[in-house]
This record gives structure tokens, sequence and C-alpha cells, in this order.
């Protein structure tokens, strides 16, 4: 404890022992106390000078260690300097070698500029002369065009005077005379290129449908109008019959033909306007005659079964006539009045054969002139589906099949097939010329129709010998086994209007001389020939 902390004590001991007992007692402790302090300050004392000694001990190590932190910082504070004199050496010499290199790429560039600017130089003096040339020139080309126009201006002159004709007089009549032979000349180029490329059509379209129509020939079936049942014997006509004709009215009125029963042994006739129905009334007949219970319920019963498995079986009919032309995606309506034509003839001709082998030729051909053979076969194949329900409609069986054709989703190119194929033809719709081709090659050609030879021959006179009749008519030419007449008519005799009223004459001359099945086109050409020749 410091002197200064124990003398208030001491004295503060002293004032309380002086209070309370008196100096003898105080007094040893007084010297206790003072022995005490005595002893604490020498303490402190020495303890004090072995601090100062640790001090100065830590001072001088303190000294030392600075002076040796500061040999470390100097030494490396010289290293770091040296190091960055060295990187500084080494950027310095980077930035040297790309300054020589820059320098060496100036010096490269200084020396194509000079070389350009001396190139430039000699083309400017090249340019010069040529100009000086040029001038030269211009200036001779110019003296020789006055001198022209001089000698030409006194041609001129001298031509007037001996023709008696002025400038423009002259001008107007070498223009008409040049006129006159540019037209006759266009005309000639015209002609001879219609002529060259008509022959080049021609010889190409024959080639394509008798191409077409010797990769597909088919055969055509034949169905009468009329249907025979046979009999096993007379006794059936009477049961046919019926108790006073109960049995044939019913089966008439329930299939909506007539059956002739006549002198003719083991034979019944069924007549009908309608194929299909006809097929129904014999087949039924056919299955009454096997059964032999004839009266008018069963009659009700077997033809009502006969018209579900003729329904079934006309299906199946447009179904394969689809499938055999490779055609998709019709409509069941469709495919139902297809298979219907397998029981209608025109001229003895099957129109469902008839149409997959008109299918077969517009393909074929449309083949060969780049157009897509699906589509004229699909045209092809729908053209007379008109036919199948021509009885049941009101007019003419291309609007009927159009319209039907139409309502049932088929592209404009099949409608219009199927509309246009006896009509007058466009260009618009190649797809009916190629069906309207195809068909007449498929009616017309010899056989198709099992017309006779003879009777061809003597249809196709009387129509040329009518038409060559008239006046002013040079020739008549029948095609398309007498479906069409072509007729050339003079072009010195008839104009225009007479040649109109030479085509109807025709045709009224046609229907009433002539008894013909369908209709019979007659086209009238008036031809005009311009012939010169060179001596």
């Amino acid at each position: 404890m410091p002197l200064n902390e124990i003398a208030p004590s001491i004295g503060g001991l002293l004032l309380a022992e002086s209070d309370g007992l008196g100096m003898s007692s105080v007094l040893p402790v007084l010297i206790g106390i003072i022995v005490g302090a005595g002893g604490l300050l020498l303490l402190n004392i020495l303890r004090g000078r072995d601090l100062k000694a640790q001090a100065q001990a830590i001072l001088e190590k303190a000294k030392s260690d600075g002076a040796n932190v500061v040999r470390e910082a100097e030494l490396a504070s010289k290293e770091r300097t040296l190091q960055t004199k060295q990187q500084q050496e080494q950027e310095a010499n980077q930035l040297r070698e790309q300054v020589r290199k820059r320098e060496a790429a100036l010096d490269r560039r200084e020396e194509t500029l000079q070389q350009t600017a001396d190139d430039f130089r000699k083309q400017e003096k090249m340019v010069e002369a040529n100009q000086r040339r040029l001038s030269e020139k211009m200036q001779d080309a110019t003296n020789r065009s006055e001198q022209l126009k001089k000698v030409l201006a006194d041609q001129t002159q001298q031509l007037q005077q001996i023709s008696g004709l002025n400038r423009a007089d002259a001008e107007d009549r070498l223009m008409k005379l040049l006129d006159r032979e540019l037209e006759q000349e266009v005309g000639n180029k015209i002609l001879k290129h219609e002529r060259r490329v008509t022959e080049i059509a021609e010889q190409k379209a024959q080639e394509i449908i008798l191409t077409a129509m010797q990769r597909y020939a088919a055969s055509h079936t034949a169905d009468s109008t009329t249907s025979t049942v046979d009999i096993p014997n007379d006794e059936m006509k009477g049961r046919i019959i019926g108790r006073e004709g109960r049995n044939i009215r019913a089966f008439e009125k329930a299939t909506g033909v007539d059956v002739i029963i006549d002198d003719t042994p083991g034979v019944v006739i069924v007549s009908g306007f309608d194929p299909v129905r006809r097929e129904v009334a014999r087949q039924a007949l056919d299955k009454l005659i096997a059964d032999g219970r004839i009266h008018p319920s069963r009659i009700e019963e077997i033809v009502a079964e006969t018209e579900k498995e003729l329904d079934r079986f006309i299906r199946r009919k447009g179904q394969e006539a689809a499938e055999e032309v490779n055609i998709g995606g019709l409509h069941e309506k469709i495919i139902y009045m297809l298979g219907r034509l397998h029981f209608r003839t025109s001229f003895s001709q099957n129109v469902l054969r008839h149409s997959v082998e008109v299918a077969f030729l517009s393909g074929l051909m449309a083949e060969m002139t780049g157009l897509n053979p699906d589509v004229a076969r699909r045209a092809g194949l729908l053209h007379d589906i008109g036919k199948a329900a021509d009885h049941e409609l009101e007019g003419g069986h291309p609007k009927i099949g159009a319209d039907l054709l139409k309502r049932h989703g088929e592209n404009e190119y099949v409608v219009h097939a199927a509309l246009g194929h006896h009509d007058q033809l466009t260009s618009d719709y190649p797809y009916t010329l190629l069906v309207a081709t195809s068909d007449a090659c498929s009616a017309s050609r010899p056989g198709a129709r099992r017309e006779s030879l003879e009777r061809y021959i003597k249809r196709m006179e009387e129509l040329e010998s009518i038409a060559k009749g008239f006046g002013g008519v040079e020739q008549a030419f029948a095609i398309q086994a007498g479906r069409e007449l072509r007729v050339i008519v003079s072009a010195r005799e008839t104009d225009d209007a007479k040649a109109a009223k030479v085509c109807r004459d025709i045709a009224k001359a046609f229907e009433q001389q002539l008894t013909y099945p369908g209709e019979i086109k007659v086209t009238v050409v008036r031809e005009s020939r311009f012939i010169e020749v060179a001596r």
C-alpha cells in the first residue's frame, strides 16, 4: 500500500484509540504500524528498481526488433522496387516492339499510297489523252454528219425534182407501200405458224388419245330393257296371275313394273323403265317361283327382302368401281348412286363400265398432259352420275349429276366435268376437256355400243348428205359416232350471218328427217384463204 494511503489510516486509528483506550495501548500498535509501513516502503522501492530494469530491457528489445523490422521492410521495398523496375522494362520493350511494327506497317502503307498515287497520275494522263482523242473523233464525226446532211439534202432535192413529189408526199407513199408489204408478210407468218401449230397440236392430241385408248380397252356388257324369267311350266303362269289377277296386281304394285304373260312357253317378261326396279322384280319373281307360295302377303315379304339385298349389292358395286379406279373419300350417297349405274344402259352400253373406262382414259391422258391423274379419274368416274337419278328428277343428267356432286362436297373440277362434258367446252376447266374427250372415245369407238358397221356407216352418210344439200356448203364431216357434224362453208358465197342461218337450218333438218338418240351438235366453219404467188 502506498505511503500516502497509510498515513490517513494511522491517523484515524490513533484518534479512535485515544478516544477509547488511552496512549499506553496505542503505542505498540503505532510502532508496529510504522515498522510495517517502512517495510512496505522498502519493498516498493526494491520492486520499482526491478520494474525499471525490466522496462529498460523491454525497450532495448523493442528497439532491436524495430531495427530488424525496418531492415526487413527496406529489403522488401528494395525487392519490390527491383521487380517493378523489371516489369516496367519488359513493358517498355513490348511498347518499343509495337512501335517498331507500327512504324514498319506505316512505312509499307506509305509506299502503297505512293504507288497508288503514281498509278492514279498515270491513269489521269491516259484519260486526258483519251479525252483529247475522243474530242477529236467527235469533232470529226460532227463534221462528217454535217457533210452527210448536206449530201442528203442535195439528193432529196434532186429526187424531188426528178419525181415531182415533195418530201411529205414521198414519205406518205413509202409508208403506205411498207404497210402493205408488212401486212402481207405478217398475214403469211401468222397463217404459217397457225398451220404449223395446228398440225403439231392435232398430231399430239391424236397420239395421246390413241395411246390412252390402246392402254385401256375394256369390254362392255349389254343389258336389255326387259328381263325374262324362266318358269318350270305353263301352270306357273296361272299361279303368278292368281285368282282374278290379285297376285299379279300385288306384284306390280309392290315392284312398280309390268309383268307380261303371253303365249310364249316357259318365259315371263318383266318390263320397267327403272332398271333397278326391274331387277328387283326379276329376282323377287325367281324367288317366288322357287318357293312356290305365291300370294299378296308373301309377294310383299319377298319384294322387301329382295330390295334390301339389291341395296347391299348396289353399294358393293359402287364401292368396287371406286376401288377399281383408286378413288377414295366418296360420300355414301355418291357410292350408292354409282352402284345404280350398273343397272343402267345407254345405247346398249353399261353405264358403270363406261364410267370406269372414262375414268381410266382420263387418268392416262392427264398423266401424259401434266395434269393431276387422281382428279381426272375422279371426274371421269362421276361424270355420268346423274343418269342414276334422271328417272326421278327433272332435267338432263349433266345438271342432275352436277347438283348431286356439289351437294355432297365434290370439288369444282369434278362438278364442272359432270355439268359440261356434253356442252360447249372452255379451257378454264382442263379436266372437263379430258373427261369429254374420254367420254367420246369410250362411246364412239367401233364396238363400244354394239352397233353394226353397216348402220354406223349409213348414219354417217345420212348426216353428211343432208348437210351438203344446203347452199354454200363445201364439205361436211360426221364425227363422234354421229354425235357431231363439222360443216365448212364457202367464204365467198356466205358471210357470218348466212353461216349462222345455215347452221340452224341443218340442225332443224336433222330434227325433221332423222330419228336418233340423244343430240347432234352442228358446227359451221367459214374458212378464208389468202394466196399470193411470187414471180
